[in-house]
C-alpha cells in the first residue's frame, strides 16, 4: 500500500496510507510531540467504532488482545520518532462492552498506560479528565444506560456519561530544547471568558510572577478536569473541524473528531513554535490544523481516503493564527 496520495506544503504533510508503512520511513528522533486518538478497543471484541472494512484498519481487530498486539507497533514507532524528553498525548476513554443497557467497562486508558511503559515511555502527568455534558453524550451515542427511562425502570442499569481522557507520556531522556513561555501563556483555548481586568497582563514583559493573565490560563489547564472544552459543554460551539462530508456508508453515525481545544492545549504546553507534531490516526486533519494555526509543523497520516480528502479541504483553509490583543478565546475555521 505505502502512500496512496499525499499533500505536502511548507508547514504540513498529509498522507493517505497505512501509518505502519509511513512511520518507518521517518528519521529517528524527528518529532517533538504526538497528539492522537486511536480506535477504542472493547474487551468484548472489536472496537467501539469501525471506520472502514480494510484489514489494515486497527478498528477491525478481532478482539482486545489482538488490538493491543497491533497497537504496540504504533507505540514503538512513536517512541523511536519522539525526541528524548518529549511528549506523546493519547486521547481515550473507558470503553463499554456494548449498548445493551447493562454493560461492563474496560479500563482502556489503564491498558494504554501499561503498553506505553512497556515500550519505554513514562507517564508524565496524572490523566486529564475531559468532561462531557450528559445529554449531549446521550443524543450523540444513544447510550441506553444514559436514558432517563433506565432510572425510571431500574436504576441498577443506569450509568454516568463517561469522560474522555488525555494521557501524557514522556520519552525517557533529557529534553535538549526546553518548551518556554517567556511572556507566559498568551492564548486560552476553551469556553470561559477571561476576566476583563486581566487583559492588560497579556504578553506581560515584567516579572511573570505578576502575570495574572497567564496565571488564570494556567489554572484552567492545570486542573485535572477540563470542563470548558468547546463541543463538550452542551452549547452551540462545536469545537471540531468539518467532518460530515467525509462520511460514507461504512461509517458509524456518531463518529466525532477530537476537539480542537484539547489538541491546542497540548500543543501550547508541549511544543515550541516551529516544532513538528505527528498524528498517525489523522482523521480529518484536526491535529495538523491546530498545529499550523499555532505556528507549528505537522505530519498527519490517515488510512481512509474520504477522511484524508476532508483533511486536505480543512487544511486549505488553515493559516497561522494572528493574535489580537483583545481576543479572549479562539475561533476555529470550519469552512
Amino acid at each position: 500500500m505505502a502512500i496512496i496520495e499525499q499533500k505536502i506544503e511548507e508547514n504540513y504533510a498529509l498522507y493517505n496510507g497505512d501509518a505502519l508503512e509511513v512511520l518507518p520511513t521517518l528519521p529517528d528522533a524527528s518529532v517533538d510531540l504526538s497528539v492522537y486518538s486511536p480506535p477504542f478497543a472493547t474487551d468484548s471484541g472489536g472496537c467501539l467504532y469501525h471506520y472502514s472494512s480494510s484489514d489494515r484498519d486497527l478498528s477491525n481487530c478481532r478482539d482486545y488482545k489482538e488490538f493491543f498486539t497491533h497497537y504496540e507497533f504504533f507505540v514503538r514507532e512513536l517512541f523511536r520518532l519522539t525526541k528524548p524528553g518529549r511528549m506523546s498525548c493519547v486521547h481515550c476513554m473507558d470503553v463499554p462492552s456494548g449498548n445493551s443497557g447493562c454493560d461492563s467497562y474496560a479500563d482502556f486508558p489503564g491498558d494504554i498506560i501499561r503498553l506505553h511503559e512497556k515500550c519505554g515511555f513514562r507517564q508524565a502527568s496524572p490523566r486529564i479528565t475531559i468532561w462531557k455534558e450528559p445529554l449531549t453524550v446521550r443524543n450523540r451515542t444513544l447510550t441506553k444506560a444514559l436514558a432517563h427511562k433506565s432510572v425510571v425502570d431500574d436504576s441498577c442499569d443506569c450509568c454516568v456519561a463517561g469522560a474522555d481522557y488525555l494521557l501524557i507520556f514522556r520519552r525517557k531522556g533529557v529534553n535538549a530544547v526546553p518548551v518556554t513561555h517567556e511572556r507566559g501563556l498568551t492564548r486560552y483555548y476553551g469556553e470561559r471568558k477571561i476576566p476583563h481586568d486581566l487583559l492588560r497582563y497579556r504578553k506581560w514583559k515584567g516579572s511573570q510572577i505578576e502575570n495574572r493573565y497567564s496565571h488564570w490560563i494556567w489554572r484552567q489547564y492545570a486542573s485535572s478536569v477540563w470542563d470548558d472544552i468547546r463541543g463538550n459543554t452542551g452549547t452551540k460551539a462545536e469545537g471540531v473541524l468539518k467532518y460530515k462530508e467525509a462520511r460514507d456508508a461504512e461509517d458509524e453515525k456518531h463518529v466525532h473528531p477530537l476537539q480542537l481545544d484539547v489538541i491546542s492545549r497540548a500543543i501550547e504546553l508541549w511544543a515550541n513554535p516551529g516544532e513538528t507534531l505527528i498524528d498517525p490516526f489523522g482523521g480529518v486533519g484536526s491535529t495538523a490544523f491546530a498545529a499550523v494555526r499555532a505556528e507549528r509543523k505537522a505530519i498527519s497520516i490517515e488510512l481512509k481516503p474520504s477522511y484524508y480528502l476532508q483533511s486536505v479541504k480543512n487544511m486549505a483553509h488553515c493559516s497561522p493564527d494572528i493574535e489580537d490583543e483583545e481576543q479572549t478565546s479562539m475561533e476555529f475555521a470550519t469552512k
